[in-house]
C-alpha cells in the first residue's frame, strides 16, 4: 500500500506582507498538513522578485513572474524585459499571473489585452506554462488563448469562475482547471457542480492565499496548509478518497511545473478508493478508439506503462499487505485474461487472505485460450465485469478493433451468457463514447441474463 501523497499549493502570495511576521511558522504548518510544495505567484515586478527570492531561500518553494492585469499599464519593454530575465532564474517555473480583469478594471481593457498578449507571447518565447487570471472575462480569455496559441505551452485558469463549457474548452487546448477554497463555501453549488462535471485528472487546487480562505477559517488570513480542506471537498464531490485527490492533483503539477518527484514507475499495484487494481499486463486483444491508453498511460496519478510484465513474486510485493482494501481488482492498462495462469495464481493467494477479487475483462478469453475458461475462474473470481460496449457486431468492431474481428463481439456474448454458472456477480458495462446507444447495450445485457452499468466517457478509474 503507498504512502500517503502529500498535497501542492499551485497557487500562493507568500510574499505579501500578511506572511512577514510568522512566515517560518507558515512553512511548518504548511508541512504538519502534508503541503509539500508551494508556488509563489509572482503579480507585478516586485512581487516577482520576492516570489523568486524565496523559491531560490527555499527548496520546497518554486516561483512564477508575470504582471497581473491589475497592473497591465506598466508593463512597457523594460518591465517585459525584467521578466524575461527573471524567468531564467532556476526555480521559476511559470508565467503569470497574467489575465484579464473585468470586474475592476484597474488597467483599460485595451491595455490588459496587450499585456496578456505580449507575456503569452514570452511564454512561448521561454517554453513555460503560463497562470491564467479570469474574473468577468471569459470570452476574452478564450478569444486570447486560441488566438496567440497558448496551447503551445498550457497552463491552468487559476480560481475557476467560469462555466463548464469553458472549462472543456480550456481542457482542450491543454489547460488545467484550479479550484481554490471557494469550493468549501455552502453557497457556492454552482463551482461544486463543475467539480463534479469534470475530470480530476484535468485539476489543481490552490489556497491564492491570503485570499479566499476555505469555509473552516473563512473571513481569516488564508495560508497553504489549508489547501486541505479544497482537497477533502473535492474528494467528497467525485466519490474519490482524499489521497486519490492529493496523488491526482499533485501529478498534475508534476506534469505542467515540474513541480514534485513525479514518482510514477511502472504501477504494478494501484490503490484508488477503497480498492487495489492489479496492472500484470499492457497487451490487449482490443484496440477501443476510446481507451485513453493511446494518450498517455496515467490513470487517477498512476503511470501504468510497464516497462516488463511480474510475475508472481513481484506482483506480491507489490501488494504488500492486501488487508486495508475492500477489493482487489485485476485492471490495468491490458486485458488481465491475457495472463490467465497468473490471474488464477494471484487469485488463490488473494482469497486465502479472505479478499474479494474482481476481474475487468473485454471477455474474449475463451477465444484467446480457445477453451472455455470460466470454470478456471469458479471458486477464486467473486465479480467479473465485461466490456460489451456495442449492440452489434459491426458496432463493436469499429469501436474496439479486435484482433478476433466480428468473431470477438460473438465471443464477448457467449462469455456473458455463460458467467453466471461460475461467477456469483457478472456485470456488462458499455462506454458513453458518442454514438453508442447505451439503452441498446443494456438491453442485451439483460437479454444475455447479467447486471448492465454505464461507463462515463473520458473518466477512468
Amino acid at each position: 500500500m503507498e504512502l500517503s501523497p502529500l498535497l501542492i499549493d499551485t497557487h500562493a502570495h507568500l510574499d505579501d506582507e500578511r506572511f512577514a511576521a510568522d512566515f517560518d511558522l507558515v512553512l511548518e504548518r504548511a508541512e504538519a498538513a502534508g503541503v509539500r510544495q508551494m508556488l509563489c505567484v509572482g503579480c507585478d515586478l516586485e512581487s516577482s522578485r520576492r516570489s523568486t527570492e524565496l523559491a531560490a531561500r527555499h527548496e520546497f518553494l518554486f516561483a512564477s513572474v508575470g504582471v497581473h492585469p491589475h497592473d497591465a499599464s506598466c508593463l512597457d519593454d523594460e518591465a517585459l524585459s525584467e521578466l524575461r530575465t527573471l524567468a531564467t532564474a532556476e526555480r521559476v517555473v511559470a508565467i503569470g499571473e497574467i489575465g484579464l480583469d473585468y470586474f475592476r478594471n484597474r488597467s483599460p481593457r485595451e491595455d490588459q489585452l496587450r499585456a496578456f498578449r505580449r507575456q503569452i507571447a514570452l511564454a512561448i518565447e521561454l517554453n513555460l506554462p503560463i497562470i491564467v487570471h479570469d474574473r468577468d472575462a471569459h470570452e476574452d480569455i478564450l478569444a486570447v488563448l486560441k488566438e496567440e496559441q497558448a496551447s503551445r505551452v498550457g497552463g491552468v485558469i487559476h480560481c475557476f469562475s467560469g462555466d463548464i463549457p469553458m472549462a472543456r474548452a480550456c481542457i482542450e487546448m491543454g489547460f488545467y482547471i484550479s479550484l481554490p477554497g471557494t469550493l468549501t463555501y455552502p453557497k457556492n453549488e454552482e463551482l461544486r457542480e463543475l467539480a463534479r462535471a469534470i475530470a480530476v485528472d484535468h485539476m489543481l487546487v490552490e489556497t491564492d492565499c491570503p485570499y479566499l480562505a476555505p469555509q473552516p477559517h473563512r473571513g481569516k488570513r488564508n495560508e497553504p496548509a489549508f489547501v486541505r480542506h479544497t482537497a477533502e471537498t473535492l474528494a467528497r464531490l467525485k466519490g474519490l478518497s482524499y489521497e486519490d485527490v492529493a496523488r491526482v492533483t499533485s501529478y498534475n503539477a508534476h506534469r505542467l511545473f515540474g513541480m514534485g518527484q513525479g514518482d510514477q514507475a511502472s504501477r504494478i499495484a494501484y490503490p484508488i478508493r477503497n480498492s487495489l487494481y492489479l496492472n500484470i499486463t499492457n497487451r490487449c486483444t482490443n484496440a477501443c478508439i476510446f481507451c485513453t491508453k493511446f494518450k498517455d498511460f496515467v490513470v487517477k496519478g498512476h503511470e501504468l506503462k510497464l516497462d516488463h510484465e511480474p510475475g508472481f513474486q513481484e506482483v506480491l510485493s507489490a501488494i504488500g499487505d492486501p488487508a486495508p482494501f475492500e477489493e482487489i481488482v485485476f485492471c490495468g492498462f491490458g486485458e488481465p485474461l491475457i495472463r490467465l495462469d497468473l490471474v488464477k495464481e494471484l487469485a488463490a493467494w488473494l482469497k486465502s487472505k479472505g479478499k474479494k477479487v474482481r476481474v475487468n475483462t473485454d471477455g474474449q478469453a475463451s477465444l484467446l485460450h480457445g477453451r472455455d475458461i470460466l470454470p478456471e475462474l469458479s471458486g477464486l473470481v467473486d465479480e467479473i465485469s465485461v466490456s460489451l460496449n456495442a449492440p452489434d457486431a459491426q458496432t463493436y468492431q469499429k469501436l474496439c478493433r479486435s484482433r478476433f474481428a466480428e468473431e470477438g463481439f460473438e465471443a464477448v456474448k457467449d462469455f456473458l451468457r455463460r458467467a453466471p454458472a461460475q461467477i456469483p456477480l457478472v456485470t456488462a458495462s458499455a462506454v458513453t463514447y458518442p454514438g453508442v446507444d447505451i439503452e441498446a447495450c443494456k438491453a442485451l445485457a439483460h437479454q444475455l441474463g447479467v447486471r448492465f452499468r454505464e461507463r462515463e466517457y473520458n473518466e477512468v478509474g
